[in-house]
């Protein structure tokens, strides 16, 4: 099989590289973590210019029609700068909800401005209390003649501070999920932002009788199924891209940095516990393209994720506590960028499930089998 990115997807990657260098050096992006709203605007906007924010919806919503891949190139290199617009969590997982579950009209009205980077989308789907994956919803849609009513709270809702419209998830009254559209001012919706510890933003979000508009154009099931495949996906390229920039920033540091005369990497411990983070690296890469290329095939199946999930969380871990010990302690100052990927990785580990829980997912399949072996 060839992994092989071909001249587009290269052309691709490289544009989208170059933005975010220019971008983001480690002082500029601190000060720009540092705002209110926590990205750049600007970027954003160039990002729409270029259709990256498009790429993965169809060409009559209004979208470029590019696959996974693409998709995938580019959030690898935001992984790899750190780069913190919402990409995925303001277009990508909520405009999916759109495109799959839409009417035409809904699509049509919504996607248009969110494609061009006019409007940004949050998708409010977990509840405190409750744990991964959020099946059992405490949120509620009571009906009120054409229209409906939510109740309820959902946190944590990635990028809900700065969102212009909310896709909800809520119950029914007959008992099954349903997707809404609600305005994020709307009378009735309270905001409550925060920032996480990798300087990301949040918030949680209580709707008290707060009116929406039915998303009714699909199956929602099928749509939340696809949404969370294309989360679990971009994680991981996400992640691989943070993985690879540690790594690098670790082997320069070892090529540099001098103690008794020369410079570290003439320690073979050290150069072999960086041999050690490569493999976990190559792991992580393996399982990341597994994860795009059964999105590619279509395959919307939790337990692929969680395998893709489950190693690169493992491959996070080691690379990050492995990158923070041969920097010492340089390695977890704010002014130095390997501690701001460790962040970012650990909070990509707890994000759409943990490690363990992904375990559980996979535990939970394997009477599936019948042979298993350790």
């Amino acid at each position: 099989m060839d992994f092989d990115l071909t001249d587009e997807q290269l052309m691709l990657r490289d544009t989208v590289r170059d933005l975010l260098a220019r971008t983001y050096d480690p002082e500029t992006r601190l000060k720009i973590l540092d705002t209110d709203l926590g990205w750049s605007r600007d970027v954003w906007t160039q990002l729409a210019d270029l259709g990256v924010l498009a790429l993965p919806f169809a060409e009559e919503d209004g979208g470029v029609g590019a696959g996974p891949v693409e998709t995938m190139v580019v959030l690898e290199e935001a992984g790899r700068r750190l780069a913190p617009e919402p990409i995925l969590d303001a277009v990508y997982v909520p405009g999916t909800l759109i495109a799959e579950a839409g009417t035409t009209a809904q699509r049509q009205r919504i996607l248009a401005e969110v494609l061009a980077g006019a409007k940004l989308l949050a998708f409010a789907h977990e509840e405190p209390g409750t744990p991964w994956p959020a099946t059992e919803l405490t949120t509620t849609a009571a009906a009120r003649g054409d229209t409906y009513t939510l109740t309820g709270i959902k946190n944590p809702v990635p990028h809900g501070d700065c969102a212009d419209d909310l896709v909800v998830s809520a119950k029914l009254p007959d008992g099954s999920t349903g997707l809404f559209l609600i305005a994020a001012d709307a009378p009735g919706v309270t905001r409550k932002p925060y920032r996480t510890f990798d300087e990301r933003r949040g918030a949680q979000v209580q709707f008290t009788n707060a009116s929406a508009e039915l998303l009714s154009g699909g199956d929602t099931d099928s749509a939340i199924a696809a949404a969370t495949a294309v989360a679990q996906a971009s994680l991981c390229a996400e992640s691989l891209g943070a993985m690879e920039e540690s790594l690098r920033l670790t082997t320069e540091y070892l090529k540099t940095r001098k103690q008794f005369g020369v410079t570290l990497s003439k320690f073979q411990t050290l150069t072999q516990r960086a041999a050690d983070m490569y493999v976990s690296l190559e792991l992580a890469r393996s399982m990341s393209y597994y994860a795009t290329a059964a999105l590619e095939d279509g395959v919307l199946d939790p337990v692929t994720a969680s395998r893709a999930r489950l190693q690169m969380g493992r491959s996070a871990r080691h690379i990050g506590q492995e990158a923070i010990q041969m920097h010492g302690g340089i390695g977890i100052t704010t002014e130095y960028p390997v501690s701001h990927y460790v962040a970012r990785l650990t909070a990509i580990a707890r994000t759409a499930g943990s490690d363990l829980e992904h375990l559980r997912v996979l535990a939970d399949r394997v009477s599936d089998y019948t042979l298993v072996e350790f």
